[in-house]
C-alpha cells in the first residue's frame, strides 16, 4: 500500500536537450579520477602510494576519523598521480586503467541472514558505505549512529536529470538485495518514493514503505520528501541513498564485487544527440561527450544537473555521485537594457515582461548568464512560492550568513541540504549563492554542535 504526497509549491524548469531514452557504451577512459571534494568533511589517509598497481574495488584511502571506512578504486590500474593542494591536502587521485580489469572478490553476502553490525562491517570494508548519506549535515553517514529511517527517492524532477525509472530497468534483484540490507540498519522504515504516474522498478519491491509523489520540482528531492513524511528534529538522524547507488550496493551483496558502472544522462542544448551512456565512476567526460557531438565551442560542461552540478571541463572526470552531465551555452554575452525589455526566451517568477507564465510547458534554451550581479537580499516573497518545506528560506539563509547557531537550529537547518536551495538560488533576483551559504552553515553547525 502506498501513501500519496502532493507537492504544490515549486517550479518545473523545462529545458531543451533532454536525454533520449537510448543507451550506448561510452569509449573506455584511459585515466579515472576520484575528486576528494565529492566526500565532504572527510579527511583522507592513503592506503597505497603513487606508482602502485591496484585492483578494482581495492582500498585507496580511509577516513581519518573512522579508519574502518574505506574508499576504493573504480578500476584496476596504476595509481599515477596524487594531486595535492595547500598544506599537502589531497585534491584528487588518478588511476591509469589496465586493458584487462582485475577485480577484488569479496564473495556473495546474504543480507537476509546477517545482523546489522555484519552488514555495516561489510559495507565499510568493501567501499560501498560512502554511498549512504545522512541528514543533518548532508555528509557521509556515521556508522556509529542508528537512523530513525532511510529515504530513497526514485522520482526525478530536476531539469535534464537522468530518469530513475529508465536507468533502473532490469535491476530489480539488485534493488531488492540492497533494500533488504538497509532495512536491518534502521529500527524505522525504508521510505521509497516514486512518481505518481510512473512505472518504477522500485514499486514492486518488498521491505519498504512506498510513497507516490506528484508535483513540480523539488518534489523529487529527498529533502522535500523527508520534510513531508518524517521530519528531522534535533538529535535525530536520517540516512539517504540514491537509486543508482542502491544498485551498486545490491550488486555487491549478490556478486561480491564492487562494480563502478554508471548509466549517465548526457543532456543539454549544446549536445547534438543527448542520450544515456554506460561508463564508470571517475571516467573522463570527453569519452562520451564528443560521442554525441556538440553544437559549438562556446559551451559549459556541468558535472551534474544544471541546478546543483559543478562547472567542469570536457577533459574533467565524472563526479563520484553524479549520473548526469549537462552541456549548455556559456552565458558570456551582455544584453543592453536587458532589465527593461520584454523577454520571451527566459523563465522568471517575478518579471511580468518575461511571459513564461503564459506557457508553462514551453521548453527553453537557457545559458549560464546570471542576468545581473550580486547584491543585497531583496525581500520579494518569491522564495516561499517555490520552497515546499515548512521552513522560512530567507530567514534561514540570513541566520547562516551571520553565523547565528541558535537561529540556524530553530529555523530548521538540520532538515536541509544545499540542493534544497538550488531552486531559490535560480530565481533569486539578488544573485546570492544560496547553496554555498547553506553548505557553510551546515559545516559551522557540525563543527560547533555535531
Amino acid at each position: 500500500m502506498s501513501k500519496d504526497i502532493r507537492i504544490r509549491k515549486g517550479l518545473n524548469i523545462n529545458l531543451v536537450g533532454a536525454a533520449e531514452q537510448t543507451t550506448a557504451k561510452a569509449v573506455l577512459s584511459n585515466v579515472y579520477a576520484i575528486n576528494l571534494e565529492d566526500f565532504h568533511g572527510i579527511t583522507p589517509k592513503m592506503l597505497v602510494k603513487q606508482g602502485v598497481e591496484v585492483k578494482a574495488g581495492e582500498g585507496l584511502f580511509f577516513n581519518k576519523s573512522n579508519p574502518e571506512m574505506v574508499f576504493v578504486s573504480p578500476v584496476s590500474g596504476e595509481l599515477v598521480e596524487i594531486e595535492r593542494g595547500a598544506r599537502r591536502k589531497i585534491l584528487s587521485i588518478k588511476i591509469l586503467a589496465d586493458k584487462t580489469q582485475a577485480v577484488v572478490e569479496h564473495g556473495a553476502f546474504d543480507a537476509a541472514k546477517a545482523t546489522s553490525s555484519q552488514i555495516k562491517a561489510h559495507l565499510l570494508k568493501t567501499g560501498c558505505w560512502p554511498f549512504i548519506k545522512q541528514r543533518p549535515y548532508d555528509i557521509i553517514a556515521n556508522p556509529d549512529t542508528n537512523p530513525k529511517s532511510i529515504f530513497i527517492s526514485g522520482y526525478t524532477t530536476a531539469p535534464l536529470a537522468a530518469n530513475s525509472d529508465y536507468v533502473l530497468q532490469g535491476k530489480e534483484k539488485e534493488l531488492q538485495a540492497a533494500i533488504t540490507a538497509l532495512g536491518k540498519l534502521t529500527p524505522g522504515a525504508v521510505h521509497v518514493s516514486v512518481g505518481a504516474n510512473s512505472n518504477s522498478p522500485l514499486s514492486g519491491l518488498s521491505g519498504l514503505e512506498l510513497h507516490k509523489v506528484s508535483g513540480p520540482h523539488p518534489a523529487g528531492l529527498v529533502g522535500t520528501q523527508i520534510n513531508k513524511i518524517d521530519p528531522i528534529n534535533k538529535g535525530e538522524v536520517v540516512w539517504t541513498v540514491s537509486p543508482q547507488d542502491l544498485v551498486l550496493i545490491g550488486e555487491l551483496f549478490l556478486t561480491g564485487k564492487f562494480n563502478a558502472d554508471r548509466i549517465v544522462a548526457l543532456a543539454g542544448s549544446s549536445v547534438k544527440t543527448p542520450k544515456y551512456y554506460i561508463t564508470k565512476i571517475g571516467a573522463e567526460i570527453a569519452t562520451f561527450l564528443y560521442g554525441s557531438g556538440v553544437n559549438n565551442d562556446n559551451f559549459r560542461v556541468i558535472n551534474g544537473d544544471v541546478l546543483t552540478g559543478s562547472k567542469s571541463r570536457p577533459d574533467g572526470h565524472l563526479g563520484y555521485y553524479n549520473n548526469t552531465v549537462t552541456a549548455i551555452p556559456e552565458g558570456d554575452d551582455y544584453e543592453l537594457f536587458g532589465w527593461a525589455l520584454p523577454v520571451f526566451n527566459k523563465i522568471s517568477t517575478t518579471r511580468a515582461l518575461t511571459f513564461s507564465w503564459l506557457n508553462p510547458k514551453k521548453k527553453y534554451d537557457l545559458n549560464t548568464n546570471t542576468n545581473g550581479e550580486h547584491r543585497a537580499f531583496v525581500v520579494t516573497g518569491q522564495y516561499e512560492e517555490v520552497f515546499p518545506m515548512d521552513i522560512f528560506p530567507m530567514q534561514l539563509l540570513k541566520a547562516c550568513m551571520i553565523k547565528d547557531l541558535d537561529e540556524m537550529e530553530q529555523l530548521g537547518l538540520y532538515e536541509v541540504a544545499p540542493e534544497d536551495f538550488a531552486l531559490t538560488e535560480f530565481i533569486c533576483i539578488s544573485k546570492q549563492p544560496h547553496q554555498k551559504i547553506i553548505r557553510e552553515g551546515l559545516d559551522l553547525l557540525y563543527k560547533e554542535i555535531g
